[in-house]
Order: structure tokens, then C-alpha cells, then sequence
């Protein structure tokens, strides 16, 4: 097995969106990239602490590349959005791959360049890509959100409509 940590804005979206994929054995919302040791969601969402909402992605790679995780990871929120996802604005809803090695990172960093060059976007990637330090979960009421409470109004306005691009777009990739 191996593990991926991607900040794409909410945690939640992006929980539901790799929780879909073939080869995802689990993932975790939590908090990267500060500098508070065991940092709670408030302190978080007030973008004081430098950390970033993200997911810890545990899969197997002979199932699913890192690769094509990073290809669902930028094709399922806007890479160009500094600092923010929509209406979640905030330093904590970056766009950030955090590698946990120099193969990530050269990954990363090759297929952040292939989208930039072909225009994918339609305007510059603003993705960081910096080492992964300390991953913190987030608390208990934040793991699994979506499949917890899919009437939610977030979820129905914002993730369900994560989902279905993520079916639409990467099908192949998907659990059956």
C-alpha cells in the first residue's frame, strides 16, 4: 500500500471523491502544512494555523498509480483558485499536493507541467507541491462526511455534484 495527501479545498469533497476510486483502501479528512502540533477544525478554519484541509489517501498501486490519483485530484476541483474552492475561501481550502517522496514529487511536478502546458484550465495552476510533513485527522464528526449525511445542503449543492463529474469524467476509475 501506499499513501497520497492532497488538500482541493473542503476535505469532505475530496474525501468522497477518492473514496470512490478503485484501489482506495481509505482515506482520512485532516489537517497538513501548519504549525500548530494537534490542531482542532476551529482553530483551522480560522486560516491562523497554516494548516490546510486535506486527505490522507491509503491505495494499492498496482490497482490505481499515483498518477492517475493526481489526474482525478486536479480534475475534481479548480486548480487555479488561490487560496479557496468556491465559496470555502480561506488559506485552509488550498490547493496543495504534499509528497511523501521524491517519486511523488517528480510525478507531481510532471503532471502539474502537462496540464500548464496544454491549458487545461484555461489559467495558471496555482497547486503547491511541498513535502509532506504531519498529517493530524480531523475529528471524529468529519471522517466518512459525505456517506454520513448526504441530505446535508453542502453536500447536495457542492459534493454530489463532485461525485457525478468524477463518474462522468473518470468512470474507468471507479469501484464497482
Amino acid at each position: 500500500m501506499a499513501t497520497a495527501l492532497f488538500g482541493a479545498g473542503c476535505f469532505w469533497c475530496t474525501e468522497a471523491v477518492m473514496k470512490s476510486l478503485k484501489g482506495v483502501t481509505a482515506v482520512r479528512s485532516g489537517y497538513a502544512g501548519g504549525a500548530l502540533e494537534n490542531p482542532s477544525y476551529e482553530a483551522v478554519s480560522t486560516g491562523a494555523t497554516g494548516h490546510a484541509e486535506v486527505v490522507e489517501v491509503t491505495f494499492d498501486p498496482t490497482l490505481l498509480t499515483y498518477e492517475q490519483l493526481l489526474e482525478v485530484f486536479f480534475g475534481t476541483h479548480d486548480p487555479t483558485q488561490m487560496n479557496r474552492q468556491g465559496n470555502d475561501i480561506g488559506t485552509q481550502y488550498r490547493s496543495v499536493i504534499y509528497y511523501s517522496d521524491e517519486s511523488q514529487q517528480v510525478i507531481a511536478e510532471a503532471v502539474k507541467k502537462r496540464l500548464q502546458e496544454d491549458n487545461t484550465f484555461g489559467a495558471p495552476i496555482v497547486t503547491a507541491i511541498e513535502p509532506a510533513g504531519i498529517f493530524y485527522p480531523a475529528e471524529n464528526y468529519h471522517q466518512n462526511y459525505y456517506a454520513l449525511n448526504p441530505g446535508n445542503p453542502y453536500c447536495q449543492a457542492i459534493i454530489s455534484p463532485k461525485v457525478a463529474k468524477l463518474r462522468n469524467k473518470f468512470a474507468p476509475l471507479l469501484k464497482d
